[in-house]
């Protein structure tokens, strides 16, 4: 059943009210700010930001051709964004600029406001409607973590995109393939990997993380989710870049696949034996919880479970 536009927003405000609730927890957090000078080069046309394991703050991803530069998921605002810029400065010479975005949360677009109006904006369809219906509240919602979030934030808008697809969009930026494929909903309805197919590098954003639990919510689907993997497999990566976290290999498809797997297996099964969805979440969110105690994302193993305990036939 499709969800509403209220269930979509209340979901977007849920992820981002649990920003907040974490940082409660854990105490202050980090001020959410892409490091100038921190970029790393993964492969022959492939740099990456890494986001220090900071909240709000994404791998930004920076894609070079002889003839247009790719950037990723350009980060949280417009100071963010012009650190951006600053670090594609440093590794590439090209006029023409693209921007393209994981998935439509607020640290993995508005950083676009930045970059000047000739950068041209690629996006899903799915994404271009989430970000209209959701993305502004989310923005709002951010905006409370702390008076700094809030300025970075201050002229943060939807930048409507130039260039829009539906499931798939294949971009040359001069001898530099990459190929965009919508794999939701998994995180988001919209979430999107880009290959690189030259460097075999692929970013997978949330679908794929390293030693972590993945983020689900009530708009996720596990049948979405595994068939993510497979499409992802089909691509045959190198090197993964998940939207947080450490950079991997290609192996993390297979490790995510397993995680998931057996979130699904356990829903499965404790449904045949007539536990209630709630039982059985509790019991598979104990059980990953045991096996993974450090892994951080932990408030996902309830969707997931609940997606498959739906989906189980």
């Amino acid at each position: 059943m499709a969800l509403t536009h209220f269930t979509r927003l209340c979901a977007g405000v849920t992820f981002a009210l649990g920003f907040t609730v974490l940082a409660q927890q854990r105490g202050p957090a980090p001020d959410p700010l892409i490091r100038e000078n921190a970029t790393v080069k993964v492969a022959a046309h492939t740099s990456v930001i890494p986001d220090g394991n900071v909240g709000l703050v994404p791998n930004v991803g920076i894609v070079v051709g002889s003839r247009a530069t790719l950037v990723i998921d350009p980060g949280l605002g417009r100071r963010n964004g012009e650190t951006v810029l600053k670090e594609v400065a440093k590794v590439s010479r090209n006029d023409a600029l693209y921007i393209a975005s994981t998935h439509y949360h607020p640290e993995h677009t508005t950083g676009y406001v930045a970059f000047p109006p000739a950068a041209k904006y690629i996006d899903s369809t799915v994404q271009e409607a989430e970000f209209e219906q959701s993305g502004m509240q989310m923005v709002r919602t951010f905006s409370n973590r702390s008076p700094l979030t809030a300025d970075l934030l201050k002229d943060a808008v939807r930048r409507p995109a130039d260039i829009t697809f539906d499931r798939d969009y294949a971009l040359d930026l001069g001898g530099v393939h990459v190929t965009f494929v919508v794999v939701g909903p998994t995180h988001t309805r919209g979430d999107t990997g880009f290959f690189v197919e030259e460097d075999g590098v692929l970013f997978a954003g949330d679908v794929v993380m390293n030693e972590s639990f993945l983020a689900a919510n009530d708009a996720s689907s596990m049948t979405a989710w595994l068939k993510a993997f497979d499409t992802f497999d089909t691509m045959k990566p190198k090197t993964i870049v998940p939207a947080h976290g450490a950079v991997g290999t290609g192996a993390l498809i297979a490790s995510n696949r397993a995680l998931m797997e057996t979130i699904r297996t356990r829903a499965t099964a404790l449904k045949a034996q007539g536990k209630s969805i709630d039982e059985t979440v509790a019991a598979v969110q104990a059980e990953m919880t045991a096996a993974h105690p450090a892994w951080p994302r932990a408030n996902g193993i309830a969707a997931a479970t609940r997606s498959a305990y739906n989906e189980a036939k």
